[in-house]
């Protein structure tokens, strides 16, 4: 939606303005489908020349992304909180014995199964998984592991900024397309430059109409998309982060509740829960964690 809102300012603004002032949108629109022509080609066209399939694959997706908006919400982060006090704390009562059938399976886990939009995010559970694996085979130096978490934190945002540095090059490409657009069409000017004047205005109003477009789509289109595909993978990083922080206080000896309040500190204030409504989230769990040492 807002997407939609921002599209419509621009339009109505730039047309608007065009059409207040006096300006023939005539013009515009009798040079628009050839002026469109090549400069969106020309730029889908390089783009496709200048990266590999994998990239142009994922460049659709986070066009995709961009319109859906990031997918982690307050409750969301909520609840990676508490599988993480959940997963630290079974770790630490029970060992690696009893911490190996939710890695192992995390599909089947009652953990990540009472959260079904965590358990969705395959990347971030395979990371989970796989340093709390590494931790049941003694890999539990907390320099050693938070040195190898920013590793694969890093890597996984490198990865997920492919399409945005795609997006941003053709962006900073369109000017330029626009240009060659301008140029084509006074060549084309020039051809017939035996036309009355009336004629040859038109047909440079229509070449310089290319020079707009190229400018427009930049910085009105697809620079902002670039823009807003970038703030989404840096918000959808911080489970990352937040991750990361839980698994090394729990390394460095930290109860549970400390490395997860440790955590609770790297969410985003927008969505971060309160101290007390962290509190009143674990709560639950912690009766189910302490249940069979109460029947026992």
């Amino acid at each position: 939606m807002l997407n939609a809102v921002g599209l419509i300012i621009i339009l109505l603004c730039v047309f608007g303005s065009f059409l207040m002032s006096g300006g023939n949108m005539e013009v515009i629109l009798h040079a628009l489908p050839h002026e469109m022509m090549a400069i969106a080609g020309a730029a889908v066209g390089a783009f496709v020349l200048g990266n590999s399939m994998g990239a142009v694959k994922q460049t659709w997706a986070g066009i995709v992304r961009v319109f859906k908006g990031s997918r982690w919400t307050e409750k969301d982060f909520r609840d990676l909180l508490t599988v993480m006090f959940t997963l630290i704390a079974t770790f630490r009562k029970e060992g690696g014995s009893g911490i190996e059938k939710h890695i192992d399976a995390p599909a089947q886990s009652p953990v990540f199964q009472r959260f079904p939009r965590i358990l969705a995010d395959n990347g971030l559970v395979e990371f989970i998984c796989d340093y709390l694996r590494m931790m049941t085979v003694n890999f539990e130096d907390p320099h050693q592991l938070a040195e190898a978490m920013e590793g694969d934190i890093e890597r996984h945002h490198e990865e997920e900024l492919i399409p945005q540095h795609a997006i941003q090059m053709m962006a900073d490409g369109l000017p330029a397309l626009g240009i060659v657009a301008a140029v084509l069409g006074v060549i084309k000017t020039m051809s017939s430059i035996d036309q009355p004047t009336e004629i040859l205005g038109a047909m440079i109003g229509g070449a310089l109409v290319g020079t707009f477009l190229g400018v427009l789509l930049a910085y009105c289109l697809v620079g902002p998309i670039a823009q807003k595909l970038l703030q989404i993978v840096d918000s959808d990083l911080k489970p990352y982060l937040i991750v990361k922080t839980a698994i090394v206080g729990h390394a460095q000896g930290q109860p549970p509740e400390i490395a997860v309040e440790l955590a609770r500190r790297m969410t985003p204030s927008a969505y971060a829960p309160s101290f007390t409504e962290l509190e009143a989230a674990l709560d639950e769990v912690k009766g189910e964690l302490n249940a069979p040492r109460a029947a026992a």
